[in-house]
């Protein structure tokens, strides 16, 4: 019988419109695709995704190949919340509680953060079945909380789950991280080095497919012609450090040549749009549905990311934004001060140390006097890079020398 893999997280759906997991899922519907027995438990609080209704504890489908069991847990409405805690302590009562007996045993389980708490009934699951536990990293917990959230190292709660953290990464069979530095962190934390594996966000092949265009209305609303469009396109709030492009804005709103466009919706942009109205050379356009994202993307000649100076980027990224300007096959330019990857890798593009605004403003002007073709060029290789190296099914063949021993990595047909 071919082998069997569970897939364990609060937070994993098929991906929609928005979703938060989706990475997750697109791996296990490879998975299935290759003949694995795949399993998915998730939880129906996911306020990033299209989940069901549930009428009882829990709803067990079948979708794509693979057997999808939610888990009715309490839900929660502030990310930053004493609610949102107690749901992941609530998500973890429900799994430990629920019923196996219907789902094929594993012989791989992968536990995947957030909630890092889900590593405790890991070490069940494998003492139960007598299978492999590989621990996925998708958030540095505690780590974002301390640095980007405001809490002490010395929280109850921060404490609580370094001590978590640490038995997970001495104690899990495997570790997986989605950030290729993570190898440097976990030696952080268990005092001597430990092997990682990155297995990091990946192409969904629906997005390679013909998406929708634009209304003609919104294009001719918010795109200026016959000017150089440098665009953010994503949430509008604290952490996308969207300060330091807007500051470069302000010093460049003398150049007739260059126009900032920002795309999205958010908990700031009622203050930025109010605070830069004054700026000829700034556009804030609505967000626009999925299918669209590579429209707007496709209308613009430099895309641009941006992070606040944090640890947490010491360790890496792969960022679903990144994905997708490079698949829009334009030059990328970061504010991001972190451990390269990606845009380096492919050579479609250009960092500059997070929040330094005249390094910002220099990059624009270079790229605004660049000639198109050289640009199209370097967008074509960020594009060519990424569809090479970040199909998920790509991503699940190398997934699967990390689950499983090299005889057990082929699926008898």
């Amino acid at each position: 019988m071919n082998p069997c893999i569970w897939y364990v997280s609060k937070y994993v759906a098929p991906p929609a419109k928005v979703s938060a997991g989706g990475r997750g899922y697109l791996i296990m519907r490879e998975f299935a695709r290759m003949g694995y027995r795949s399993v998915i438990i998730t939880s129906d609080s996911n306020q990033l995704a299209e989940v069901p209704i549930l009428k009882a504890p829990y709803l067990l489908q079948e979708v794509d190949g693979i057997q999808l069991c939610w888990v009715r847990t309490m839900k929660y409405g502030l990310a930053k919340s004493l609610s949102r805690i107690l749901s992941w302590l609530d998500f973890e009562w429900r799994l430990w509680r629920m019923p196996k007996s219907g789902l094929p045993a594993p012989d791989v389980v992968i536990v995947s953060s957030l909630s890092l708490l889900t590593i405790l009934n890991g070490f069940v699951l494998r003492w139960r079945y007598r299978c492999r536990l590989v621990l996925e990293i998708r958030d540095i917990w505690p780590l974002t909380i301390t640095e980007e959230g405001g809490f002490s190292r010395w929280n109850p709660l921060v404490l609580g789950l370094g001590f978590i953290e640490k038995m997970g990464y001495r104690y899990a069979d495997a570790i997986v991280g989605t950030m290729p530095n993570l190898g440097e962190h976990v030696a952080g934390v268990l005092g001597w080095a430990r092997d990682t594996q990155c297995i990091p966000m990946g192409v969904d092949e629906t997005t390679l497919a013909a998406g929708d265009d634009l209304p003609a209305e919104y294009v001719e609303k918010y795109f200026h012609k016959d000017k150089f469009i440098v665009a953010h396109a994503g949430t509008i709030g604290i952490t996308n450090a969207l300060d330091t492009l807007l500051e470069c804005a302000e010093s460049m709103r003398e150049d007739v040549r260059v126009h900032f466009l920002v795309v999205g919706e958010g908990d700031l942009r009622a203050h930025y749009q109010q605070k830069y109205a004054h700026l000829p050379n700034l556009t804030f356009a609505p967000r626009v549905p999925k299918q669209m994202v590579q429209s707007v993307l496709s209308r613009c000649d430099l895309l641009y990311f941006s992070v606040h100076v944090s640890t947490v980027w010491k360790f890496g990224q792969s960022l679903n934004k990144v994905i997708d300007y490079m698949l829009a096959g334009k030059p990328v330019l970061a504010s991001y001060s972190g451990y390269p990857s990606m845009i380096n890798e492919a050579d479609c593009g250009t960092y500059v140390a997070a929040g330094d605004i005249e390094a910002l403003r220099q990059e624009v002007t270079r790229y605004a006097a660049m000639d198109v073709m050289q640009r199209e060029a370097l967008g074509q290789r960020g594009r060519d890079w990424i569809l090479a190296n970040r199909r998920y099914e790509t991503l699940a063949q190398n997934y699967l020398s990390i689950l499983f021993e090299p005889a057990l990595n082929k699926v008898s047909g």
